[in-house]
């Protein structure tokens, strides 16, 4: 981990070390080449078989644009100087949860990653998924409550100071809170956009998202309003960087809560906008076919 000198500060040897250039670590880089693989093996395959699709493009960018942002997440510079300043950290996380995993929900992967394996394999899976215990599970932790108590519960459990120092200490531990969040965020995400509707009406994911919002906000504003830094790692790092440990903790506080709420509140401000626009056009198709249903009265009369 961080190299330091006996008096807590890092030595300029380690800083040009651990900041010069790209982390590649196997247990990060191996799984996003496998999924960019399957993903470019699957969308090609889809595309011979069942011919070419302008809309299967808009999902492909959406997968491509998830994908690069998961290597700036967990492959860039931004990965090792979050273990030296926590807003850096904090920054990482924000990508991995409001930029990753909703661009990879809205490109629907699992489909083509079925694509890009034999055919025989994907019938099994098929088959495997539709088993009782699979989809009671599935159902049980994509429901919209469910996944967003998930996602809460990984966001304010990994804050704890314990924890949170721990991922500095130890890459494994690290590893684990990319996982949760990135998952937890999945299925938050997949909940609100792909859910069953019978299940999630546009007024409950709004709902949703502006709570989200709410209780993000707040663990910010606590990490920007605390007396003191919370984190014992960044007590040792923080200096070298110009900044004391209290006020890398404000900025990251501020970024979980300013920037990353309002991108919430404004993605729940558009699914509002886009509610009022569906009733309005069910309106008008009602209020159509209740005057289109009267002068046929009056015709046959």
């Amino acid at each position: 981990m961080v190299h330091l000198l006996h008096n807590g500060t890092l030595s300029s040897q380690a800083l040009t070390t651990r900041t010069a250039g790209w982390s590649w670590d196997v247990y990060y880089t191996v799984p996003i080449a496998l999924t960019a693989c399957l993903f470019l093996i699957g969308f090609l395959r889809m595309n011979r078989r069942l011919g070419p699709s302008r809309a299967r493009w808009v999902p492909f960018t959406s997968f491509v644009l998830g994908w690069f942002s998961l290597v700036i997440a967990l492959n860039s510079p931004i990965h090792e100087i979050g273990e030296q300043l926590f807003w850096v950290h904090m920054t990482q996380h924000e990508i991995l949860v409001l930029i990753s995993a909703p661009l990879l929900v809205l490109s629907r992967p699992i489909a083509v990653f079925l694509w890009s394996l034999p055919r025989s394999w994907r019938v099994q899976l098929g088959n495997f998924s539709k088993t009782g215990p699979v989809r009671s599970s599935w159902l049980f932790i994509s429901a919209p409550l469910v996944a967003w108590t998930l996602h809460a519960a990984a966001l304010w459990a990994w804050h704890v100071p314990a924890l949170f120092s721990a991922t500095v200490d130890h890459a494994w531990i690290h590893g684990l809170q990319h996982i949760s969040f990135l998952g937890s965020a999945l299925l938050f995400w997949w909940a609100l956009l792909h859910g069953d509707g019978a299940r999630l009406s546009q007024g409950a994911a709004i709902l949703y998202v502006f709570t989200t919002a709410a209780h993000t906000s707040a663990l910010g504003a606590l990490l920007t309003f605390a007396p003191r830094a919370w984190y014992a790692p960044y007590l040792l790092t923080a200096n070298s960087w110009g900044l004391s440990p209290l006020q890398d903790q404000q900025m990251g506080g501020l970024i979980m809560w300013i920037p990353s709420g309002t991108v919430l509140v404004i993605i729940g401000l558009m699914m509002v906008l886009s509610w009022m626009r569906t009733s309005q056009q069910r309106w008008e198709y009602t209020h159509t076919a209740a005057v289109l249903r009267d002068a046929r009265g009056v015709h046959e009369m």
